[in-house]
């Protein structure tokens, strides 16, 4: 366990010894996470709670400043017109709420991501963007703005021959979510829809998924329901 706490020790100093030099926009701070990260691993490994405890603490402000270096930096090229680099700075301010499980900031955040880059027209970045916001609106049980995001992508990506692939995967996303909204009529409503905007999708393992759903929820069958989750398990994993 001495050598698990020292290894720590190490960490921690290393980490400190970042926050003394320069970095550009937070750069330290995020490094300077990453080794406080190691050191509370290697502290909890040697069963030393008190250390572990502590250099939590610093990993948080550490998460915070980050936050703090990279808002600075994206105010500044929000002023010069550098929209991509904005674009940039509001993903990677997301990407930190997100390792924080801050699930609403992150939320924010990559919208403002997603906004921009649909602004340059980097529509790929906004999708993955837009994705994460619709994962994390599930997560928060905001299943309809979930579902629409979802939708909207799956619409825009029909026409694209590279990402046309992925459709049937978000309406899946979609129907889920309409699932846990425990509306039968509405998910019944929605196959319709999605048959609609791909007409392949009817014949899909995602569509026999769903409908299958929406039957064993509306018979109140529960075996029926997880018979068709571990057929379609069986093949493509749903997590």
């Amino acid at each position: 366990m001495s050598d698990q706490i020292a290894k720590g020790d190490d960490f921690q100093r290393r980490a400190e010894k970042k926050l003394k030099g320069w970095g550009l926009f937070g750069s330290k701070h995020e490094d300077a996470a990453e080794l406080y990260e190691k050191a509370g691993n290697f502290y909890k490994l040697g069963k030393s709670w008190d250390k572990a405890g502590a250099v939590y603490v610093k990993l948080a402000e550490c998460y915070l400043k980050c936050v703090s270096h990279l808002e600075k930096a994206l105010n500044l090229f929000m002023e010069i017109g550098r929209l991509s680099m904005s674009a940039r700075y509001c993903k990677e301010i997301a990407e930190l709420y997100e390792q924080e499980e801050n699930l609403k900031q992150a939320m924010v955040y990559y919208d403002k991501a997603a906004d921009l880059y649909q602004g340059e027209e980097v529509n790929t970045s906004a999708n993955q963007c837009n994705l994460k916001i619709a994962q994390f609106a599930a997560q928060l049980e905001q299943y309809q703005k979930a579902i629409d995001i979802f939708e909207n992508i799956a619409r825009q990506s029909l026409n694209n021959n590279l990402l046309k692939y992925g459709v049937k995967g978000h309406l899946l996303n979609a129907g889920i979510c309409q699932l846990c909204k425990g509306d039968v009529v509405a998910i019944t409503n929605a196959l319709d829809k999605y048959q609609d905007m791909d007409p392949t999708f009817s014949g899909s393992r995602e569509y026999r998924l769903l409908a299958d759903l929406a039957a064993s929820i509306d018979e109140e069958d529960v075996v029926k329901f997880t018979d068709a989750i571990k057929e379609y398990d069986s093949m493509t994993k749903l997590c």
